[in-house]
């Protein structure tokens, strides 16, 4: 059962100076597949902490402990099976019975009763940072569910100019450490990937995925809130979509990625949540890279959906004893996600949804062993040629210096007496 909250958008036409490449659109849109390469990030260690958080709703809660504080202050004998229905109840107060949502909100229900609220965003936004606070601040969650995976995990305690400023920059480092996370053809998409990124970044001055660390600040603020991290991890993503791309496509998509520098606005990512230019551009990313979408854009979609269902199973109320009967309710879930995958959510979220198959990571195919295998040879070769070339010039320069010039004629002139 769905119920959507958002208003069709205004059909807008598109002028010739409207249009851009859907590629760089959907990198708007799409979970960002392009973040940095896990190790290379500063303040990695932060990375286990947000983990942390994330399995322990009340390690990041600041909000709630000075409540718990309060609560104390006031009732110095409480137990804390009462301290834990105060807070249980301040949440309900808060829990909007109607929320004003809006509009880039769809609400979706469980078999169970459950509600599910997906947040459609654009990974460079201001606005969808405010459309996420605001959903969460309103419908008091129980779980908040982002599109990330443990391996960008780190993104969430990283300060928006350090984030800004590793997304601008990117060195022989990172593409080491990209490949070797990777693969060699997984690891250089990457990096094409988050060369397109970091044009995006330079043009908005803004760094992806502001939306996320709103999300969880906000998620820490609400009592007994988990934190949940729900994309697929992006090496099994990379390494699917790369099996799934034939030869030519590959150097199409490359070529495309390497000379990719349309200009983007503010305007732009705005207008990329309109329902109808987003339909749009997914369809001229299907013409141009059908495998792609699916992998990249299609697969997630399920994966994303399965995991907002496994966040929205029914929650136990807190006890006051051991004895006291177990009660579950249905719980409240908020989904932060691309406005990309919002369509496919709504698509998937009636269907039976079996995850094993999308997770498998395909062998390398025929293509793929010989591209590695030229892109090997090609290294390697140009290694040898320098050497070469190298130790040709130093014998050039060695054989001209006039001391070596003097030993050689008097070598000659000794030769001829024996």
């Amino acid at each position: 059962m769905t119920n959507t909250t958002c208003c069709p958008a205004a059909n807008v036409p598109l002028g010739a100076g409207d249009r851009r490449s859907p590629l760089l659109l959907l990198l708007l849109l799409l979970a960002a597949v392009s973040e940095q390469p896990r190790s290379c990030l500063p303040g990695h260690s932060h990375a286990s902490g947000a983990r942390k958080a994330a399995a322990d709703p009340m390690s990041s809660s600041d909000a709630l402990e000075d409540d718990q504080k309060e609560t104390s202050d006031a009732s110095p004998n409480i137990s804390d099976a009462d301290a834990f229905k105060i807070l249980l109840e301040m949440k309900m107060k808060k829990r909007q019975k109607k929320p004003n949502l809006p509009s880039t909100v769809t609400e979706l229900v469980t078999e169970e009763g459950s509600k599910v609220f997906v947040v459609g965003t654009a990974h460079f936004s201001d606005s969808s940072k405010r459309d996420v606070a605001k959903t969460i601040q309103e419908v008091q969650p129980d779980v908040v569910v982002v599109e990330l995976c443990q391996y960008r995990v780190s993104m969430l305690k990283m300060d928006e100019n350090t984030l800004l400023k590793e997304a601008k920059e990117i060195n022989l480092e990172k593409l080491q450490q990209a490949i070797k996370q990777n693969g060699v053809m997984s690891g250089l998409m990457q990096m094409l990937l988050l060369k397109v990124s970091a044009h995006i970044t330079e043009q908005l001055g803004m760094a992806p995925g502001g939306e996320f660390r709103e999300a969880f600040k906000e998620a820490g603020k609400v009592p007994f809130c988990k934190f949940h991290l729900g994309d697929r991890p992006i090496p099994v993503t990379f390494k699917r979509a790369i099996a799934a791309l034939s030869f030519w496509q590959k150097v199409k998509l490359a070529w495309g990625l390497c000379f990719l520098s349309d200009p983007i606005s503010k305007d732009d990512v705005e207008k990329c949540k309109q329902k109808d230019l987003l339909e749009q551009m997914m369809a001229e990313m299907i013409g141009e890279f059908p495998d792609l979408h699916r992998t990249i854009v299609s697969e997630r979609d399920i994966y994303l959906t399965y995991m907002l269902k496994q966040a929205a199973k029914r929650i136990e109320l807190p006890r006051a004893s051991e004895t006291e009967p177990r009660k579950c309710i249905p719980s409240v879930v908020v989904g932060v996600v691309g406005m990309g995958h919002v369509p496919g959510i709504e698509k998937n979220w009636n269907t039976d949804l079996n995850i094993q198959e999308i997770m498998s990571v395909p062998p390398p195919s025929t293509s793929s062993k010989v591209l590695r295998f030229v892109i090997k040879a090609t290294v390697f070769g140009l290694m040898g040629y320098g050497c070469y070339r190298v130790g040709q010039r130093t014998v050039q320069f060695i054989l001209s210096m006039p001391t070596t010039q003097n030993c050689l004629q008097r070598l000659t002139e000794i030769r001829p007496r024996h």
